[in-house]
């Protein structure tokens, strides 16, 4: 033994030093085995593939009415793009500054963004992946307003200083042509205007240009003459302006809540003035303000009165009222409450021209969290049926899993119980943005995404071929008494709001068995079913589950010995207690057996999809709130369920609906417990009764101890943790000066040491409201004593080897903990058939400890060949249907297993077990439990998420660091495939979302209301761009309106204008080069390849530079010339004074 323990430790050095270099060392010589591993690092690339939901803190927005397009900008400046459902385009400006205005080139392909940078982006749409063609960034003036006449190639700008400035969008370059706001203005004002709030042209006269101030004036330019022909002037500030589209009349918005119709060939007051939304008073006043009226449009029919629109204008009385969009259509007012904030809204029309009747037919109205068109056309305004996945942010998102390669009959069993969930009411019509075309998807896979959300629903999305689209929602807060009022607050305070929380999802797709963990530390089973039943009394089981709060000294090896058992000083009887949830409060008066939230009592209708089976909470112990769950698994084909927290483990059997384990984590060793472990405060006297049996101890207590109690209510009493602060207090007091200064030095000490492996814990306690840890505010135990805690952090039922001795596996329970020790825990399961209804599960420890360095997060296994062992799982049938006995038995008793390995095995057919901890990997050979791989992943970070993944028909570990690594490595031998610096972990948000799954995908929430989906395989990247959607299509531009014979014989309709003659060089002249800065793009197909390369980039920023310092030669040319001019100047008037002073005498000056 003592050359076993020596090989050990001069292994674990090797590969300690091996690990600083990043290669995987064998820690023995691995068996011979025909495993031929097929993947090598030209399978893996990453690249991000589509991003879904809605997009974060919008804007602005952007419609082209030909290519049917929409554009949505954000804060974070980017840009989603939408066409017909399943079309969307994500991208991203480098400035990260906000979007202020989007700007169509209208069925051009191309997209003009203005960004709080001052800069404005031409965007290239002809390509699957948009990208910037040209940009123009402003030094000295702050742009406010933009606008882009439709089929013209000159932008104007408005400033913050007042000024129009004109820029040639195909070179984007500015014009020397500009309107300087003192002109524009010249005596109507003796102030300086604002800033520019509004600029365009009349729709029947390209030549006159309105331009709107924000302190109220508005100046009608005639471009020809460079000159203001009308002026107009209100007391309250403008907010918008929209044009009829005869070109004889606008309206204006103002601050007041008023509308102003003005003529324009009329400038001294306005034709009306109009306070929708104001109280008139009777002396015939001016009405009472009211809240701006931030945006209107004005739209005509042909056949109708026209349209006016218009986003705020509400009386300061309606406190409390939701945000409206009102339409004012001939005698009609309507006012539409919606959800949120209105941040834009556009109405969409017949005709791109503004000089034709618009024929408004659907308004898009842009709101914070939410995107909602409104039919025009149909009485009452309904709202078109979103079909974008916009509504993932319905209740914020606490958790998500993603499934690949799914059976096929899953998607259409979710959609066929979904169908019956959908609302009515909405618009007959067709989606009205329908432009673009659908990719050509190779992947055929199915796909699921489930997403589980604060208020304790969750939406099931099918996500095949890189689209998104919701398939079944559920709402897990059915089961549970809501509280009729507010002050009947829930008995959780283990979180101030949204107790339903989902925490934990787990998912069989085989068996369709879903699992849920919510925040108060409670557990639902669901089975699925397409029929509805009515559920008279929801089973509940209560579970009493406590911590042994000890200290403890990790051992300094790295794996224990396995074959003896390590006698620890504290090893004691396992043991548990029955007890009825009578009392809600202990003799003390603290609050015990009390579960946080209360079953319905009343009957549960529960329609076709997932219905729940039994539930499952854990209770308040003397005053202490349960923990929240860490981790979570179930078994079909075994029946059982398994959770633990920092506290201990429990485990359920759901179809004999009783609590099979309850035990505290230092429990779980027996008499092998590793760690020194002293107790911090008295025992109490201990009962003995059913738990989990030492191995040590005798058979014949095996079957009592063992077997499944009849009671499904369990307790644990092993210290009371209220018990703990007055104990710690008492010793810190007794201590020395020098003794207590030892003792905090050997607290921090220890809390140093475990840091790392709570950290994994700690990103399920995270809040989703304030991105910040929740604690429960009544707990009593210091954070040092949390940190202590040895939680559960991975589970994983299967059919192996257990112990060093077995010749054939058996079901089994691997458990993981934080302190980077794993257990294995033996399942002795009844028959099928009628006997797995009454005879009890049996379960026992084997004895087995592992150990790696950090948390374990992820345990599998793989056969001889080297493909995973899947665990067993029952086929999916109707739990509602009368099965004739026959066919129940046969099912039962075939309890399928998958490609698990049958009990005949013999002991030459090796398993090998795949465990990955926060810090490393190991591969194990069963079952002789030889370390036959390791790889230290990282030694200055540590994993976040750990799965085993197939792909290209082989399997692989991807794992996803706090660093912002993304790695994969080969099975079994841990070759490094993949590493890539992808992204940081910025947000806990990511942390607690990130997830792998097979063909190389993966998925996490990237903002509140949106997922960001990447690849890292090879061929998916290759095959991106076949896949995505194309934004643009070859549409032809409608006819212009017909000006009719009299219009053309006596000069009426729209009159053009040749831009090109007033704006172009030859008429405006050379523009100020220290305005504005030019910087070309990468908006070709080879500029976006040559960027993804890099190398685009740097030239790219090697033409700025140049660029930068052209400007700067150029400035000093100008300052050149101008002092060359000057001494001209003066040389001349000196020789003038010469010539006239040569012929004067000396008394003549």
């Amino acid at each position: 033994m003592k050359k076993f323990n020596i090989r050990k430790v001069l292994d674990g050095l090797t590969a300690a030093a091996a690990a600083s270099s990043s290669s995987s060392q064998p820690c023995q010589r691995p068996p011979d085995s025909d495993i031929v591993e097929t993947l090598c690092s030209e399978h893996f690339q990453l690249c991000k593939t589509v991003r879904h939901g809605f997009p974060y803190q919008p804007s602005a927005m952007a419609f082209d009415p030909v290519q049917k397009i929409l554009a949505i900008g954000t804060q974070s400046g980017s840009l989603r793009l939408f066409g017909r459902p399943g079309v969307e385009c994500y991208c991203q400006h480098d400035s990260a500054a906000g979007v202020i205005q989007l700007q169509f080139l209208i069925n051009e392909g191309a997209l003009v963004s203005a960004l709080a940078d001052d800069t404005l982006h031409l965007w290239n749409l002809r390509q699957k992946r948009p990208a910037i063609l040209h940009s123009l960034k402003f030094n000295k003036e702050r742009i406010t307003f933009c606008h882009l006449p439709f089929q013209s190639k000159w932008l104007y700008v408005g400033t913050e200083r007042g000024n129009v400035h004109i820029v040639n969008v195909e070179s984007f370059t500015l014009s020397g042509y500009v309107i300087m706001w003192n002109k524009a203005i010249e005596l109507s004002s003796k102030t300086h205007p604002g800033l520019i709030v509004h600029i365009s042209d009349n729709p029947m006269d390209e030549g006159k240009l309105l331009i709107g101030f924000e302190s109220g004036t508005l100046v009608l330019w005639d471009l020809k003459s460079k000159k203001g022909e009308y002026r107009y002037s209100y007391d309250e500030a403008i907010h918008s302006v929209a044009w009829h589209h005869e070109g004889k009349q606008f309206v204006c918005s103002h601050s007041d809540g008023s509308l102003t119709i003005w003529n324009v060939k009329s400038p001294i007051k306005p034709a009306q003035i109009i306070t929708p939304h104001g109280k008139l008073p009777k002396d015939g006043k001016k009405a009472e303000p009211c809240k701006p009226i931030l945006k209107v449009e004005y739209r005509t029919c042909k056949s109708g009165d026209p349209f006016i629109i218009f986003s705020g204008g509400l009386s300061y009385d309606t406190v409390g009222r939701r945000p409206c969009l009102t339409v004012m259509h001939g005698k009609t007012t309507a006012v539409l409450e919606m959800d949120y904030p209105i941040v834009d809204f556009l109405t969409l029309c017949e005709t791109p021209y503004p000089s034709d009747f618009q024929e408004p037919y659907a308004v898009v109205v842009l709101l914070e969290k939410d995107l909602v068109v409104v039919d025009l056309g149909q009485n009452g305004y309904p709202i078109f049926e979103n079909p974008y996945p916009l509504d993932i942010h319905e209740s914020p998102v606490t958790c998500c899993e993603y499934f690949a390669d799914c059976p096929v009959d899953l998607i259409p069993a979710l959609y066929s119980v979904g169908a019956k969930q959908k609302r009515q009411g909405y618009s007959k019509k067709e989606w009205p943005i329908n432009g673009g075309n659908w990719g050509l998807g190779t992947q055929s896979y199915p796909e699921i995404i489930i997403t589980g959300h604060a208020d304790g629903s969750l939406k099931f999305w099918d996500a095949s071929a890189i689209t998104l689209q919701v398939l079944y929602k559920m709402k897990t807060s059915k089961v549970f008494e809501k509280s009729r009022n507010k002050e009947e607050k829930p008995n959780t305070d283990i979180v101030d709001e949204d107790p339903y929380a989902i925490q934990i999802i787990t998912w069989c797709p085989e068996s369709r068995m879903l699992c849920v963990a919510g925040v108060s530390a409670h557990v639902i089973v669901y089975k699925f079913s397409r029929q509805e039943v009515t559920t008279e009394a929801i089973q509940m089981l209560e579970i009493r589950l406590l911590y042994e709060i000890n200290d403890l000294d990790s051992p300094e090896t790295d794996q224990i010995p396995l074959g003896a058992p390590c006698q620890g000083p504290n090893s004691q009887t396992a043991n548990s207690q029955s007890h009825p949830s009578t009392s809600s409060s202990s003799s003390d008066g603290l609050r015990d057996n009390v579960p946080c939230l209360k079953i319905r009592s009343t009957p549960l209708k529960q329609g076709a999809g997932y219905q729940a089976e039994v539930v499952i909470q854990l209770v308040w112990v003397n005053g202490e709130p349960p923990q929240q769950i860490s981790s979570l698994a179930v078994n079909s084909s075994y029946g059982l369920l398994v959770f633990g927290n920092c506290n201990g483990i429990a485990m359920v059997d759901y179809i004999q609906k009783t609590v099979l384990l309850n035990l505290g984590t230092i429990e779980l060793y027996g008499s092998n417990d590793p760690y020194q472990r002293q107790p911090k405060s008295p025992r109490k006297t201990r009962q003995t009764s059913g738990g989990l049996c030492d191995i040590n101890e005798g058979s014949t207590n095996l079957d009592d101890r063992c077997k499944s109690p009849t009671s499904a209510k369990m307790s644990r009493k092993l210290s009371l943790p209220t018990e703990l602060k007055p104990d710690l207090e008492l010793a810190f007091r007794s201590k020395t000066r020098d003794q207590r200064f030892n003792l905090l030095l050997e607290g921090t000490k220890q809390l140093k040491k475990n840091i790392w492996s709570m950290t994994s814990l700690c990103t399920h306690f995270f809040n989703v409201k304030d991105n910040s840890f929740s604690r429960s505010r009544s707990s009593s135990v210091t954070s040092i004593d949390k940190e202590s805690r040895e939680a559960i952090t991975a589970l994983h039922f299967c059919e192996t080897y257990t112990r060093k001795a077995d010749t054939c596996t058996s079901p089994c329970l691997w458990v993981g903990t934080t302190l980077g020790t794993v257990l294995v825990i033996v399942l002795n399961l009844p028959p099928g058939g009628d006997q797995r209804l009454t005879q009890p599960v049996i379960v026992s420890p084997s004895g087995t400890i592992l150990r790696l360095k950090g948390a374990i997060l992820r345990v599998a296994f793989l056969d001889t060949t080297g493909s995973l062992i899947n665990p067993a799982h029952e086929p999916w049938r109707e739990p509602n249907v009368q099965e004739e006995k026959d066919d129940k038995d046969k099912c039962r008793k075939l309890r399928p297993v998958s490609v698990s390995p049958s009990s005949s095995q013999e002991i030459n057919e090796t398993q090998y077990a795949v465990i990955c901890s926060e810090k490393q990997a190991k591969v194990i050979s069963l079952p002789s439990q030889n370390c036959i791989y390791k790889h230290n992943i990282t030694e200055t970070s540590f994993v976040l998420r750990a799965d085993i993944v197939g792909l290209n028909g082989s399997i692989c570990l991807a794992c996803f660091c706090a660093n912002g690594h993304i790695m994969t490595f080969s099975l079994p031998s841990l070759r490094p495939l993949l590493d890539v610096n992808y992204l940081p972990l910025t947000d806990m948000r990511i942390a607690r979302t990130f997830c792998f799954t097979n063909n190389g995908q993966a998925l996490y929430l990237v903002s509140p209301t949106e997922i960001q989906r990447i690849t890292y395989s090879q061929s998916t990247c290759e095959n991106l761009q076949e896949m995505l959607g194309e934004l643009f299509t070859p549409v032809e531009t409608p006819e212009a309106p017909n000006r009719g014979f009299f219009k053309g014989l006596f000069g009426g309709g729209a009159q053009s204008l040749d831009r090109e003659e007033l704006f172009g060089e030859s008429a405006a002249g050379k523009p100020s080069r220290s305005l504005a800065q030019h910087i070309p793009g990468t908006g070709g197909i080879e500029g976006v390849k040559g960027a993804a390369s890099g190398v685009a980039g740097e030239l790219a920023r090697a033409r700025i530079a140049l660029d930068e310092r052209g400007q700067k030669l150029s400035e000093l040319e100008e300052r050149t010339a101008a002092m060359l001019y000057s001494a001209d100047t003066f040389s001349k008037h000196a020789h003038e004074m010469m010539l006239k002073c040569k012929d004067k005498k000396w008394y003549q000056f």
